[in-house]
């Protein structure tokens, strides 16, 4: 890896296209580098991952609406929608639109933490897509992923958006564009013009993520997607890009992020090299914000241990910067603390995560965010007994930059009202890669058979779990078989009318 140093420079100054950070990410989304193994398995994990929360999602109203969206733009040799007949073909960038939408809504697929957050998976919708319409192989999509996971994980590694209230998707835009860059061949003049247009066009607030939240949680990668699809395709008609996007006097980092006397530190891969950071991320086994994760093992740990929850007195949870200020108390969002609150504000509510988990010693992505499970009595009661705090030593284990000693857990102290405290920590979800119970190819493939459990047909789960075991073999326009029907009596519809 070589780590490249990042700074502004003033106009007056030329900086050389190869001294430009989205020109060395061009550069190794053009190498063609040899595929790792492990990689190549873990992408086609993550493609049964994405399918296990789409498929689950469907019904949901922000998927059914972007769906609606998507199918008023039908297109004879375009792609497929999720659920939908692969009879029906529309075009690529509302599909990863739709698709996009699918896998977020749940907030149920995977994720890398370092200096800023990410959730790489939704890489794959708008690879997918255009994947399909283009006639692509399996091993051009493989490659494309692969290329999109290295260039989002070490761009979240080196660069915080949060800091400035920037959302993350500012690095999902020139990760996807990069992505297709790879998938398609194109060349490196090419990609790096995309890569800057996808920047330019994805920066947005954390307002989506703050306060109540709303359904725009679910859509954001998804637009994210969409627009690197549309900078791609202008780029490859010959149109340009402002540059140099990173280090410009007027650029991203100068105006919005650490400001013209910043200096970044971001690690790629050398030309050539193996591209492996895919292997670094790691997926939920319950539908909730990753850093709620190894609590919600924790809780379900405690709750053997706590044997009337009645006589808890407080709950105090000791963990990171992140997990303290984006779903603790330390956001100081009086919404996530409300039992009326959207499942959005839920999901990002560590104290209401905590308190279902612990009564009922497990997690259900629609049982445990129900109005009616959220207004017990009982719930509300343990979870504003909850406060989070930030500790220095969880901080430092998050940010290691060693994946091994990497950690996004806590220290619960539970004290009852006869003063008696009960303690526990854990540093990652049993789930993690370096946790107790890893996840393999199998729980992914259990997810997937749970989720999708009376919405698909044997017949047809048991097609796309076998034909994306075999992602390798797919030639040049087969990828149309990793789409998944649904009967269509078994989709809703909104039918409100919209512009299209």
């Amino acid at each position: 890896m070589i780590v490249h140093k990042v700074k502004v420079y003033p106009s007056k100054i030329h900086l050389p296209k190869k001294n430009q950070l989205a020109w060395k990410i061009a550069e190794i989304a053009s190498d063609n580098a040899k595929l790792d193994k492990n990689a190549i398995e873990m992408a086609i994990n993550r493609i049964i991952d994405n399918a296990s929360v789409a498929i689950a999602s469907l019904n949901r109203r922000p998927v059914v609406s972007s769906r609606e969206m998507a199918l008023k733009h039908p297109r004879k040799n375009g792609a497929l929608l999720f659920g939908v007949s692969n009879k029906l073909k529309f075009d690529c960038e509302w599909v990863a639109w739709s698709n996009g939408t699918a896998v977020r809504e749940l907030d149920f697929h995977d994720t890398f933490l370092a200096a800023d957050y990410s959730h790489p998976g939704d890489n794959i919708p708008p690879l997918l897509s255009v994947a399909q319409q283009n006639k692509k192989s399996g091993l051009d999509l493989l490659r494309g992923i692969i290329t999109a996971y290295e260039v989002q994980v070490n761009l979240v590694k080196g660069i915080c958006l949060h800091k400035h209230k920037v959302d993350h998707i500012a690095h999902l835009g020139p990760s996807v564009a990069a992505g297709l860059g790879t998938m398609l061949r194109l060349n490196s003049e090419t990609i790096y013009q995309a890569v800057q247009q996808a920047l330019h066009t994805t920066v947005s607030t954390r307002q989506s993520r703050k306060g109540e939240i709303s359904s725009w949680k679910a859509y954001a990668p998804a637009h994210a997607g969409k627009l690197a699809i549309e900078a791609v395709d202008r780029v490859m008609r010959g149109e340009g890009a402002p540059s140099p996007i990173y280090e410009g006097e007027d650029s991203v980092i100068a105006r919005i992020l650490d400001g013209k006397k910043a200096l970044y530190k971001v690690p790629l891969p050398k030309k050539g090299q193996t591209k492996k950071a895919i292997l670094e991320t790691y997926t939920k086994e319950y539908s909730a914000e990753y850093q709620s994760q190894a609590l919600i093992d924790l809780a379900k740990k405690l709750k053997k241990k706590v044997q009337n929850l009645n006589q808890i007195k407080k709950i105090d949870i000791y963990t990171s910067h992140h997990t303290h200020y984006v779903i603790g108390t330390g956001a100081n969002d009086p919404q996530k603390m409300d039992p009326n609150a959207s499942r959005e504000t839920l999901d990002h509510s560590i104290m209401y995560i905590f308190a279902v988990a612990l009564e009922d010693g497990s997690w259900h992505h629609v049982k445990s965010y129900t109005k009616t499970r959220a207004k017990r009595k009982s719930t509300i009661k343990i979870w504003r007994s909850i406060k989070t705090h930030e500790d220095k030593k969880w901080t430092k284990k998050y940010h290691d930059p060693n994946p091994r000693k990497k950690a996004f857990g806590a220290k619960v102290v539970i004290t009852l009202k006869n003063g008696k405290k009960i303690i526990e920590e854990q540093d990652r979800a049993d789930a993690h890669p370096y946790g107790s119970r890893p996840f393999k190819r199998q729980n992914y493939i259990n997810k997937f058979l749970t989720l999708t459990e009376n919405i698909l047909e044997k017949k047809e789960s048991d097609r796309f779990l076998k034909t994306v075991q075999n992602l390798k073999k797919l030639k040049p326009g087969q990828l149309d078989r990793l789409n998944i029907e649904v009967k269509k009596n078994k989709l809703n519809r909104n039918l409100r009318k919209g512009i299209f």
